[in-house]
């Protein structure tokens, strides 16, 4: 026992920004079981968006003339291929890549069964080496909040590169006014096994707020009965209309429309999310 009480007191009250946390989430054996229930859990948003989101998400990039059939499409972040697998059957040529081994192959499994000739690739899409390939390129849910500044600045310079001239890009942000309606957590609690792990486990979730950043941190120690201590940390970057776009023009692309939601609710200052569609700019 007092090995585990010095783990969990080693860590420190505030961890530093973007200060990383244990490396295998997505692709952890069972932790990525437990993400791809959540993917397809239709009771709730915490993983995926609910199917007929991602229908009405769908149907608006495509009546609004973003996406069309015969466009070749990369969607990064594809976890269980719902997003690629609908634009497959609209006719479009898809590349999907995601982190996680479990959910790409649940993702081929849906492809074969359903006939559809969809490119899923296991990988780390910072590992991405595509020149002028795609027509467009999707990163939905918020994932690129999810990045530092650097990160960030690195996938926007890799999917710039990765598109066509004139290519677009389609993603969404979440903002501020997400996480104070949501809130900071603090509590702890022991299961008999759940999400974190099969058997019996300690967790003691912490909510991190860097106003100064526009950033959050959801933070989860585990403590397993034999006394491992593993601390998963998912940090939100949010932002506002104004600052993404700042970004985005000087990452070479240009702002075309926004949305208060990919499924193309109008864009007014106070939403939860930011929808964008930039182009590419020579």
């Amino acid at each position: 026992m007092p090995h585990k009480l010095f783990s969990i007191f080693s860590q420190p009250l505030k961890p530093p920004l973007f200060e990383p946390g244990e490396p295998r989430f997505w692709d952890d054996p069972y932790i990525s079981k437990s993400m791809l229930e959540a993917h397809l859990n239709q009771t709730h948003d915490g993983a995926s968006r609910k199917n007929a989101e991602i229908e009405k998400t769908v149907c608006h990039l495509i009546t609004s003339g973003f996406l069309k059939t015969g466009d070749r499409v990369l969607d990064l972040g594809c976890g269980p291929g719902l997003y690629s697998s609908r634009l497959c059957f609209e006719g479009m040529k898809v590349t999907g890549i995601d982190l996680s081994r479990r959910s790409i192959d649940y993702a081929r499994a849906q492809a074969d069964r359903d006939g559809h000739d969809i490119d899923y690739i296991c990988a780390d899409f910072f590992n991405i080496d595509y020149e002028g390939s795609f027509d467009a390129v999707l990163q939905v849910y918020g994932e690129i909040c999810t990045f530092s500044d650097d990160k960030r600045d690195m996938l926007l310079s890799l999917v710039r590169r990765s598109l066509k001239d004139d290519g677009i890009f389609i993603f969404d942000v979440s903002t501020r006014e997400l996480r104070v309606r949501e809130g900071l957590k603090n509590r702890w609690y022991f299961s008999e096994g759940g999400f974190w792990r099969p058997g019996r486990h300690f967790v003691l979730e912490e909510g991190f707020d860097y106003p100064e950043n526009d950033t959050w941190l959801n933070q989860y120690i585990i403590v397993d009965e034999d006394e491992t201590v593993k601390v998963y940390r998912l940090w939100l970057h949010d932002y506002s209309l104004e600052i993404i776009s700042w970004i985005l023009e000087k990452n070479g692309f240009k702002v075309e429309q926004a949305w208060n939601s990919l499924s193309g609710e109008l864009y007014s200052k106070g939403g939860d999310w930011i929808a964008i569609a930039v182009r590419k700019v020579q």
